[in-house]
């Protein structure tokens, strides 16, 4: 397609008829010539907004970048309303490629009761690979708003689900081939289908039920990433068995084939959360189908030693994510 617009068929077949209207809190969505959405909420609720770049895969995009974005207002205790979405493309981006895009991102807008509310579709030179930056859009009651910051020592830190899910999934997608020289098809498949967990929204929810302190979606850095800046911005130290972070197997061998770490490999779909009753946390979470591990326990001091076996060490400063390192490999 030409540089510029999309064209206004094009934009109207493909982005704008796949997206619909399902909140009531949206009082203006997208459409040709608007470039404002609207939206209401209560008195006593605060909007919660999120803004992320999609840069981390390239197949599944329309399904990622919304559950990334759904998880950071969930981390917050929000619920999600709705996303803006700007779509940069490459010249020899196909009309079925945007359709399709558009097509995932409502999908999973559905799954998780939010809207697309509008943004930006554009055809560039600037762009070698589709480029989606998605803004997302939350309402949560005021007084129960959550930060990072709120981390207080002598609380317990869960982890939820398993960690590395989302960087398992990318590399089983982007390097199949590779890895079925070494594996079957149903492990690599299993690889693969992580990418069924990567919502945080349900846990989210559930956590800040129960009053926990903070929240932090396990993103780009991996676990080991979200515990040094849980604690930076909490102000509290750490005490960390590696052994207990739930990992699969499949997550191990995987990150083993491309020397990868994965505990600082991007890990959307676990939730790091302090609290100070982690059996509680532990025992909600299992009564909705969620694993989740009590890892360790924040405290006054400024170390943050992590535990593996009889070997102490500190958690090292955030590390350039291992993703990128596996995916150049």
């Amino acid at each position: 397609m030409k540089i510029g617009k999309l064209p206004e068929q094009v934009l109207i077949r493909s982005v704008l008829k796949q997206v619909q209207h399902r909140r009531e809190e949206v009082l203006v969505g997208p459409s040709v010539g608007l470039d404002c959405a609207a939206f209401t909420v209560a008195e006593d609720e605060a909007v919660v907004m999120s803004t992320d770049p999609i840069t981390g895969t390239a197949k599944d995009l329309g399904h990622h970048c919304i559950h990334i974005t759904a998880n950071d207002l969930a981390a917050s205790g929000a619920e999600p309303i709705g996303i803006m979405l700007t779509v940069l493309l490459p010249e020899h981006v196909l009309e079925e490629d945007v359709k399709r895009l558009m097509k995932d991102a409502e999908e999973t807008c559905a799954q998780l009761n939010m809207e697309i509310l509008g943004g930006h579709t554009e055809i560039t030179d600037v762009v070698q690979n589709i480029l989606v930056t998605v803004t997302g859009v939350g309402k949560i009651k005021k007084k129960h708003l959550l930060t990072h910051m709120q981390a207080k020592a002598d609380q317990d830190i869960v982890v939820t689900k398993w960690i590395g899910l989302e960087g398992t999934s990318i590399l089983a997608k982007e390097r199949e081939a590779e890895l079925l020289g070494r594996f079957s098809p149903s492990f690599v498949n299993t690889a693969k289908g992580f990418d069924q967990y990567l919502s945080v929204v349900r846990e989210g929810s559930i956590a800040a039920s129960l009053g926990v302190s903070a929240m932090h979606d396990i993103t780009e850095g991996g676990v080991f990433g979200a515990l040094w800046e849980i604690a930076s911005a909490g102000g509290v130290g750490l005490d960390i068995d590696l052994k207990a972070i739930p990992i699969r197997q499949e997550t191990v061998e995987v990150c083993e084939f491309f020397h990868a770490n994965p505990y600082q490999m991007m890990s959307s779909g676990s939730m790091l959360i302090a609290t100070d009753d982690g059996k509680a946390l532990l025992q909600a979470l299992k009564a909705e189908g969620i694993h989740g591990a009590v890892v360790g326990r924040t405290n006054s001091g400024n170390d943050r030693i992590l535990r593996n076996g009889e070997e102490v060490r500190f958690l090292d400063r955030p590390q350039p994510d291992e993703l990128y390192k596996a995916l150049r490999s």
